[in-house]
C-alpha cells in the first residue's frame, strides 16, 4: 500500500564538496591520526589551520604536563564567545589534538595528545630528525626561477583540464591521472564507446580556482594511495613538507624510499613539483604545492596577476580576448558561441545556454564568479560594479526558474479498499503533522519519510481493530 518516492536531485544536482585539511583529517581513523602526528610537518600543518582560539589553547597547554580543568580552559575565553569556544572544543576533540582526562577530585580536564605535543614542540623549537628532502645539494647548473616554475605548474595542470573539456590543444595525460578523474566522479565511461566523458561534478570542478582544483584532485588521489601500494602517512608527510618549502629552492631526492619516489613522479605530472629528469637528484616545489595544506580557495599569484580577457556587455554579448582553446571551452560551458577569430571569441549568454550549464551542475554564482574573476582590465577600470547588474540578476533569475519547486522525500499510500480507511489514515497523518499531499478523489496520500513508521504502525493497529 505504500512505496518510497523521492524528489532529490531532480533539478538541483549535488554541489561539489571541496573539503579543507581539517575535514579530511576528521574522516581518518584515530589510529591513522596517531601515526600522522608522529610526523612534525603534519603537526605544524594541523596547528596552522586551527581556529585562532584553538591555537591559543594549544599554546597554553603545550608545556603543561598535567591535565587542566575544563572550567579553567573555558575561562580563557570571554563568555561572549561561548559558542566559538564550544566549536573549538569539538574541533580539537575530532582531530584528537587533545583528550579528556580526570583530575584528582573528580573534575573533568583536558590534556594535549602526547604524540601531538611532542612533535609540535620539535617543529616549533627545533630538534628531531632532518626532513627527507633536506640533504645538501651542489649548486644547480641550470637553476629555475619562480616565473619558470609558475609557468610550468599551470601548463602541467592545464593539461588535465584540457583533457576534461575534450580540447584538441592538449598533451596526453597518463592513464593514472585518468583513473583518478574517474574515481573522483569528475569523468565517467561513455556507455557507447567506453571513452571518458565529463560529469556534472566535472563541470563544477572546471569553474573552481586552480588551488581548489588541485586540493580536490589530491584528496581523490590520497583515497587511492594504499591501492597503489604506497604508504599514506609517508606521502602525506612529504606533501606537508612541500607545503613548508621555499619557492624557487631546489631539494634533494637522496634517501627517499621507492614509494616516495613514485609519489614524486605523480606530483611531477600534476605540476606540484618540477624535476628535469626522472632520475635527477633534485626537484623544485611549485606554487601549487605551497598552497596544498590549506585546501582553501587561495588563488595562485599567476591567477591574480594575469590579465583578464573577458568583456561582458549589457546586450548579453561576451567577448573573450584569448587564443587558448581551454579558455574558449570553459566559456562554452555557459555561453553560446557566435564567432571565433585568431585572438578573440564572440559569444552570447542565452537562457538556453545558461540553463544547460545549470543542468550540468554549475551554479549561477559560479558563472558570475568566473566572469568576474577573468574580467578584462577595461571592465575593472569602469567599475564598480565589474559586471553589468542586469546580466548578474538575469543569470540568477534563470537559476531561480529551476528552483521554484521544493522536493522532499516521502512515502506514497494508495489503493485503499474504502473511503473510510483513507480518511482515518489521512486524519492521523494530519494530526501528527507528517502529511505532505493528499487526493481524496484518488484515495492517495504522501507522508514524510520520518513519519512513515508512525503512520505504518497506526495503520496496522487500525486494521487489526476493524477486522
Amino acid at each position: 500500500m505504500s512505496s518510497t518516492i523521492t524528489g532529490k536531485n531532480l533539478l538541483r544536482p549535488n554541489s561539489l564538496q571541496c573539503t579543507n585539511l581539517q575535514e579530511y583529517l576528521k574522516s581518518r581513523s584515530p589510529d591513522t591520526l596517531n601515526k600522522l602526528y608522529h610526523k612534525p610537518p603534519i603537526c605544524l600543518a594541523v596547528f596552522c589551520e586551527l581556529p585562532v582560539i584553538a591555537k591559543h589553547y594549544v599554546m597554553r597547554l603545550l608545556f603543561v604536563e598535567q591535565p587542566v580543568p575544563q572550567a579553567v580552559i573555558a575561562s580563557w575565553c570571554s563568555k561572549l564567545y561561548f559558542e566559538e569556544h564550544q566549536k573549538v572544543v569539538q574541533v580539537l576533540n575530532e582531530l584528537y589534538v587533545w583528550k579528556e582526562a580526570s583530575i584528582p577530585g573528580g573534575l573533568p580536564g583536558w590534556t594535549l595528545s602526547s604524540t601531538f605535543k611532542k612533535n609540535l614542540k620539535i617543529v616549533l623549537l627545533g630538534g628531531g630528525k632532518p626532513w627527507t628532502m633536506s640533504n645538501q645539494l651542489e649548486t644547480d647548473s641550470k637553476p629555475r626561477d619562480v616565473a619558470f616554475l609558475d609557468s610550468y605548474a599551470l601548463e602541467r595542470w592545464e593539461c588535465v583540464l584540457h583533457y576534461m573539456v575534450g580540447s584538441q590543444q592538449q598533451e596526453g595525460i597518463s592513464a593514472d591521472a585518468v583513473r583518478i578523474l574517474l574515481h573522483a566522479g569528475l569523468m565517467k565511461r561513455d556507455e557507447a564507446d567506453g571513452s571518458p566523458i565529463i560529469t556534472q561534478a566535472g563541470f563544477q570542478f572546471l569553474l573552481l580556482d586552480t588551488a581548489s582544483q588541485v586540493w580536490y584532485f589530491i584528496l581523490q588521489y590520497l583515497d587511492t594511495i594504499e591501492a597503489r601500494g604506497l604508504d599514506l602517512v609517508e606521502c602525506l608527510t612529504f606533501l606537508f613538507q612541500l607545503n613548508f618549502s621555499t619557492l624557487g629552492k631546489d631539494y634533494s631526492t637522496e634517501g627517499m624510499s621507492e614509494g616516495l619516489l613514485t609519489f614524486l613522479q605523480h606530483l611531477r605530472e600534476f605540476g606540484l613539483v618540477y624535476q628535469r629528469k626522472r632520475k635527477a637528484g633534485r626537484f623544485y616545489p611549485t606554487r601549487l604545492a605551497l598552497n596544498i595544506a590549506t585546501g582553501e580557495t587561495k588563488p595562485l599569484t599567476r591567477d591574480t596577476d594575469k590579465e583578464g580577457y573577458i568583456i561582458v556587455e549589457t546586450n548579453y554579448r561576451v567577448y573573450a580576448y584569448t587564443n587558448s582553446n581551454l579558455q574558449v571551452a570553459l566559456l562554452g560551458l555557459f555561453c553560446e558561441m557566435l564567432y571565433r577569430f585568431p585572438n578573440v571569441v564572440v559569444s552570447i549568454l542565452t537562457r538556453d545556454s545558461v540553463r544547460q550549464a545549470l543542468k550540468s551542475g554549475i551554479t549561477a554564482s559560479q558563472i558570475v564568479g568566473y566572469l568576474r574573476q577573468h574580467a578584462h582590465s577595461k571592465m575593472i577600470e569602469a567599475g564598480p560594479p565589474i559586471l553589468p547588474p542586469t546580466i548578474v540578476d538575469q543569470i540568477k533569475l534563470w537559476e531561480n526558474e529551476r528552483n521554484r519547486f521544493l522536493f522532499s522525500e516521502g512515502v506514497l499510500y494508495s489503493q485503499f479498499l474504502s473511503q473510510t480507511d483513507f480518511e482515518v489514515l489521512r486524519d492521523h497523518a494530519v494530526s501528527t503533522g507528517v502529511l505532505i499531499w493528499q487526493s481524496e478523489r484518488k484515495r492517495t496520500m504522501v507522508v514524510t519519510k520520518t513519519g512513515h513508521d508512525d503512520v505504518k504502525k497506526f495503520w496496522k493497529r487500525y486494521s487489526k481493530g476493524s477486522s
